[in-house]
């Protein structure tokens, strides 16, 4: 068993901090007029400080015998006490301190590297100082990159420039990023910008870097387009072309053409002018941009959904670069049912579903996580038999984050594009069959789905690999209505 006095030890050790007769060193702190002389001890500093340690070790090799002395201009006084109560006493008392004194101490810390003391501060000013850094973002995110060490600080400039950029270019002067700053916004998933606008943005920062160049692509000589290339080498990697509409393509990235890989540039012009063109496995997906009210679903992500859409719209219906355009998302889609939330009983389905035009479903097969579904322009109700429409559709995707080679099947035979009946829940013709059993007639209200099936019938491609019975895991009926503008 032991016992530890850690209290009465860190007072006595800053105590030690007055001694005026057993000091070894001076540290001179700060610039004229604020300068201030400290006396310390060289074993605590070589000991606490791995930065003061490489500096005395530096000093001890033209030592003569003299007090040794080291300067620190660019640490305050009052901020180098607060770090020296920390390196002797292994407190620090922040609740007197304003915001800014803090960033100054964890920059200090940094310098000095404290590693303890700046994971420390990282993590206090972020979880309780988040408003100030809030208004002052330019000056945290200097600080934050001026150092690999403030990785902390860095994350939470990047998070807060994906989620408000918008915020960031109307208070930072975008061009001032660093390129380290800038690539790790680019990079992110979560960047919440359209594609276009980063590419300008990017293309803005680049020529701020040149300032010698016209915005003007068509005046640039061959070295100035060298320079441009190599000012974006980096970022451009970042850059999600492939999600631009054929108009931006056109408009906002030909005139830079040169820039581009030739064999990138060729892959984006196929894109957008054969159908037929296979997109190769690096293509970058769509950014995640988070928009409230369009879907509340369990089952499918955004991306889904802005396939889903382009689908009922007939845009880029034929692409198989679909997936990777920019998210298209002109619909809300307002949940009818949920079967884990509702049940999957046939009356439950006709109960919250029925006589509601524009509907999209989306079933979860348990046995291998696929997702098929499919759109009805028209009304389901609970008999009826046989429906006749043509531009009814069903689908099918690998699962929620796999949607890069999703199957999209049109009706072909459209007096069998749909069954309505009692026993029956969302059964687009004689393809996607969710049913009671057919055999049961005992009109059980609470009979849920035990006889689900898929094979290619009414619909003109196969959109699973096997045609058999299927367990439902979850599913989800959406009334799709037009965004307000």
């Amino acid at each position: 068993m032991s016992k530890q006095f850690f209290p009465n030890l860190s007072q006595n050790y800053i105590e030690i901090l007055k001694d005026d007769e057993y000091y070894d060193i001076t540290i001179e702190v700060g610039e004229d007029p604020n300068v201030k002389i400290f006396r310390a001890h060289m074993i605590i500093l070589y000991y606490r400080s791995p930065f003061l340690r490489r500096t005395l070790a530096s000093n001890k090799k033209n030592d003569k015998g003299a007090l040794s002395h080291i300067k620190l201009s660019n640490i305050s006084p009052d901020i180098f006490q607060i770090i020296l109560n920390y390196i002797y006493g292994g407190v620090i008392l922040l609740n007197e301190q304003e915001p800014s004194e803090i960033l100054k101490v964890l920059v200090a810390a940094d310098q000095l590297l404290l590693q303890e003391l700046i994971d420390y501060l990282q993590t206090y000013l972020i979880e309780n100082k988040s408003k100030w850094m809030e208004q002052y973002f330019e000056l945290i995110h200097q600080a934050g990159f001026q150092s690999n060490s403030l990785l902390e600080l860095q994350q939470y400039c990047t998070n807060f420039m994906a989620k408000f950029p918008e915020k960031i270019f109307k208070s930072l002067d975008f061009t001032s990023l660093s390129e380290k700053s800038l690539i790790s916004l680019i990079k992110r998933d979560d960047l919440q910008m359209k594609e276009i606008e980063i590419w300008d943005h990017v293309l803005k920062w680049g020529l701020e870097k040149n300032p010698t160049l016209l915005p003007d692509p068509t005046t640039w000589s061959d070295y100035d387009l060298k320079m441009m290339e190599n000012t974006l080498q980096h970022c451009l990697p970042s850059i999600r072309f492939f999600s631009l509409s054929s108009e931006d393509f056109f408009q906002k990235v030909r005139p830079y053409k040169k820039l581009l890989k030739r064999q990138l540039y060729e892959e984006l012009l196929e894109s957008y002018l054969n159908p037929n063109s296979e997109p190769n496995d690096n293509i970058l997906l769509p950014r995640s941009i988070n928009i409230d009210g369009i879907i509340d679903s369990k089952i499918v992500n955004l991306n889904i959904v802005s396939i889903i859409s382009r689908w009922i719209d007939k845009i880029d219906i034929k692409s198989k670069y679909a997936y990777a355009r920019e998210l298209y998302l002109p619909y809300e889609f307002k949940l009818l049912l949920r079967g884990s939330r509702d049940g999957f009983t046939p009356k439950k389905f006709h109960e919250l579903c029925d006589d509601i035009l524009y509907t999209v479903t989306f079933v979860k097969i348990k046995e291998t996580e696929e997702i098929i579904g499919g759109y009805n322009p028209l009304i389901w109700k609970s008999s009826g038999g046989y429906v006749k429409i043509k531009d009814s559709f069903i689908y099918s995707f690998k699962n929620k984050d796999n949607f890069k080679n999703p199957i999209l099947s049109h009706v072909i035979a459209t007096n069998h594009a749909l069954y309505h009946g009692s026993c029956i829940g969302p059964t687009f013709g004689r393809d996607i069959n969710i049913h009671t059993n057919d055999n049961d007639n005992d009109n059980d209200d609470s009979k849920e789905y035990n006889y689900c099936w898929y094979r290619q019938k009414s619909y003109e491609k196969k959109i699973r690999d096997t045609e058999d019975f299927f367990s439902i895991k979850d599913y989800e009926v959406f009334q799709i209505m037009k965004k307000d503008d």
